[in-house]
């Protein structure tokens, strides 16, 4: 596997790539990989020749106050990973590299970037979109594949590919969760071992939410009232939104009478977890 910082060198190996006619599959993260990384990198090999993966913790999409700082960050435990998993070109540049003196041009998606979390992050979705099309013009792949557990961020990047009528495929991947049901993060590392008991609330919820819209409560304000219990019983918890939305504008909604995202953000302890389904009400 080749370990590139510079943006020049990967643009001319992918020029070079480009020329002997083979595909390439990218999978952005900010490192710290789990197996949900390693599923995204499966896919990316299956459907590509060469397989690049970026490892860049991205200041832009941190709000004043979050957790740029402290954000879980071990290279050399990453590259031995993405050695083993067979991936091609481990691409990880530095900040100054990425966002030289003098950087001033951002990406906004407007409406999808609205609600959810982009409600309680200022600027988020702008650092998200801005980096990913970087990458995406510096990568230039035919496929990059995202993780649906952040499932804003993924509706975000589809509706920038769509409109700035980029050339590459995005490749949707299921939530990949540990044996219990949580939904594999790299702030999982936050939770102390008794918050991480308390982290299964979050799925547990989207269960309990699917069981109750079966037995036939529809109504999104007794919904979010009894899931709210439900989390914050747990202790450590504290519920920051508890959102059912349309998949795809990610309005809200009043009833679940149609496919329904239900999204959710809780802390657990300092830890800010995510999680999402999208609940099929029974006919």
């Amino acid at each position: 596997m080749e370990v590139i910082e510079s943006i020049s060198e990967m643009k001319n190996l992918v020029k070079e790539w480009k020329r002997r006619g083979l595909s390439l599959g990218f999978v952005p993260t900010m490192g710290y990989l789990h197996e949900g990384h390693f599923a995204l990198v499966r896919r990316a090999k299956e459907l590509s020749d060469r397989v690049v993966v970026s490892i860049f913790v991205n200041p832009i999409q941190f709000a004043p106050g979050e957790d740029y700082q402290r954000y879980p960050r071990d290279l050399e435990r990453d590259k031995a990973l993405l050695e083993k998993e067979g991936v091609d070109v481990l691409f990880s540049p530095k900040v100054e590299e990425m966002y030289p003196p003098g950087f001033q041009t951002y990406v906004e998606v407007k409406e999808l970037s609205l609600g959810l979390c982009g409600r309680y992050r200022a600027g988020h979705f702008v650092g998200v979109a801005t980096v990913v099309l970087k990458l995406f013009n510096i990568v230039q792949p035919d496929i990059a594949v995202f993780g649906e557990k952040d499932y804003q961020q993924l509706k975000v990047i589809q509706r920038m590919v769509q409109d700035l009528n980029l050339d590459v495929k995005i490749i949707p991947h299921p939530i990949v969760r540990e044996e219990d049901g949580l939904a594999m993060s790299s702030r999982n590392t936050y939770l102390s071992p008794e918050e991480r008991k308390s982290a299964i609330a979050l799925y547990k919820a989207l269960n309990l939410a699917e069981e109750l819209v079966n037995q036939g409560e529809r109504r999104v304000n007794l919904l979010k009232e009894k899931l709210k219990e439900f989390i914050e019983s747990f202790p450590y918890t504290k519920v920051q939104y508890i959102e059912f939305v349309h998949p795809e504008t990610l309005k809200e909604v009043e009833r679940v009478d149609e496919p329904t995202l239900l999204a959710l953000a809780v802390f657990v302890g300092k830890a800010r977890l995510i999680d999402n389904k999208i609940i099929i009400p029974k006919s």
